[in-house]
């Protein structure tokens, strides 16, 4: 009869046991439990391949509690509100400011919003699903991705959330020092909201007292749309969804020039808020990982 090949679990220090025969442990006596030094203890599976333990603490890996969570995201958005309603709501100067940046892109050659504004009135069906992309997908996309890391990208999660904060936060301070007027509220450019009769957040009728409409500088939409492109980029390897995520802020970019929301110029702001964002992201990091004890990073890990 042939006998079955014996099975051996081979630890990194060399230790090593049959199946069926004595264990031995590593420092060479007989009864003892064989450990993986770079998991410092005896929890968890061997694994075969490797010879560390499976299941064994990992860095990182911990997601936030849910609660914690939904209560810090109910509180960034409540101060995000109130904040943006206290801008200064003087529509001369944010006027003013409009036709400044008019001017500017016209003396640069970026003056697209006008030829954008003309081919969405032209052609409704674009106008009417642009609004309703404009109303649903800046909070949509952005919570779904928010959920999405939450859930099976734990590990980011803490840092792209830190991300988004500290973006939104920019943008609130560029919403104080420079209320402008969107392109809707100047004459010669189409509300598309109020022309096609569609629901949308904004418009420039009697609603637009439910919010302030001087927020535009810089474009959040543009901002989170970045954002969230960012964050699938960095975390996934598929191929499909990278390029959807790209396409997104993309988009977001036409979406809001065509319905008049938005000057050129608004989504450049945008982008320099995620980037300022990140700058403070990194830094916020780097300075906790600075402050933590050199004995939390030296000293070995049990396993949880």
């Amino acid at each position: 009869m042939v006998r079955p090949e014996r099975i051996r679990t081979t630890c990194r220090d060399g230790a090593s046991g049959a199946a069926g025969g004595p264990r031995t442990g590593g420092d060479g006596t007989s009864g003892r439990p064989t450990s993986c030094p770079r998991t410092g203890g005896h929890g968890g599976e061997v694994d075969r391949g490797s010879g560390c333990h499976r299941g064994a603490h990992r860095p990182g890996r911990h997601r936030p509690r849910l609660w914690q969570e939904l209560l810090l995201l109910a509180l960034c958005y409540l101060a995000y509100q109130t904040v943006r309603n206290l801008v200064p709501t003087d529509h001369a100067i944010a006027a003013h400011r409009a036709y400044e940046i008019l001017n500017l892109e016209y003396d640069l050659r970026f003056n697209v919003e006008y030829s954008l504004n003309r081919l969405f009135v032209t052609h409704g069906w674009l106008a009417v699903g642009a609004n309703y992309f404009y109303a649903t997908a800046h909070f949509a996309v952005t919570i779904a991705v928010m959920v999405w890391l939450y859930v099976w990208r734990p590990a980011h999660y803490a840092r792209y959330r830190t991300l988004l904060f500290a973006t939104t936060v920019l943008g609130l301070i560029g919403f104080w020092i420079y209320p402008l007027a969107p392109p809707r509220m100047l004459p010669g450019f189409t509300d598309t909201v109020i022309t096609f009769g569609t629901w949308g957040i904004y418009d420039s009728g009697p609603t637009a007292s439910l919010s302030n409409q001087y927020a535009a500088m810089p474009s959040m939409h543009t901002a989170w749309s970045l954002w969230c492109a960012a964050a699938v980029i960095a975390v996934t390897r598929r191929r499909w969804a990278m390029v959807l995520a790209a396409l997104y802020p993309a988009a977001t970019i036409v979406v809001i020039m065509g319905t008049a929301n938005h000057f050129l110029l608004d989504a450049v702001g945008g982008g320099a808020a995620v980037a300022g964002g990140l700058a403070l992201t990194r830094g916020a990091f780097l300075a906790v990982a600075l402050a933590r004890p050199a004995h939390e990073s030296s000293a070995p890990r049990t396993p949880g």
